[in-house]
Order: C-alpha cells, then structure tokens, then sequence
C-alpha cells in the first residue's frame, strides 16, 4: 500500500515537474496569442524576419522573435481587453536572392480575453 502510494507521488512529480497536493491538476497562467505569418510581396512565408511587438500605448517593442521557416510567429500576451502593434523590423535582414524588402504597414490586433488573434504581416518591395 505505501509502495502504491510512493509509487504515485514519484509519478505526479515526473509528469508535471512538482509534487501535486491531493489530485490538484496543474494550473497554467492564463493568456491569449497573437499568431501570424509574415508574406513578401508575391504572397510568399518569408523566413527569419524579426517581429516586435508592444502595446498600443507604449513606444517600445515590449517582445522580439522571429518568424520560422513557415514565415510564422507567435507570442503570448495577458489576457483581457488591450490592443498590440505588430511590424517588421529588416534592420539586419537580407534576402538570399539580394532583393530588398521593405516593412509593410503596422498591423494593430485587438485582444479581448484569453483567445488566439491571426494577423499576417505582408511586406513590400
């Protein structure tokens, strides 16, 4: 009986990294995700551009990452009613074909809760 018990606990700890308190699931912190794709002018994913984001009220990026081979992003915010800038910074970025690609507009999302919001960033010559 103890050894089912031990058993258990040794379990719980490997599956979510700490001990649970008497079958407390893990809790995640809750948050929503600006998803998108960054496109070149021709309508194709564009990999490796840099991608800042930040709060509509604010003057500075608050987050950076990079769009993946797929030319896609994703970035978790808090959750509740705010909106976020999203553009493309090409301050180091070069095209392999030697072509040079410009930002297109920023894109405002607008977050309401903990939901996905999909934007697409589309980049010009």
């Amino acid at each position: 009986m103890v050894g089912t018990a031990t058993a258990a606990l040794v379990l719980a700890v490997l599956l979510t990294g700490r001990p649970s308190a008497a079958g407390e699931p893990h809790q995640e912190k809750p948050y929503a995700l600006i998803y998108g794709t960054v496109f070149d002018p021709d309508g194709v994913p564009v990999y490796g551009v840099k991608v800042k984001i930040r709060r509509s009220e604010e003057k500075k990026a608050r987050w950076e990452l990079m769009s993946d081979h797929r030319g896609e992003f994703a970035q978790r915010v808090p959750p509740g009613k705010a909106d976020y800038v999203v553009w493309a910074d090409f301050k180091d970025y070069k095209l392999p074909s030697g072509r040079h690609l410009k930002p297109g507009t920023e894109v405002t999302v607008h977050i309401y809760n903990e939901e996905r919001a999909d934007t697409g960033l589309h980049l010009i010559w």
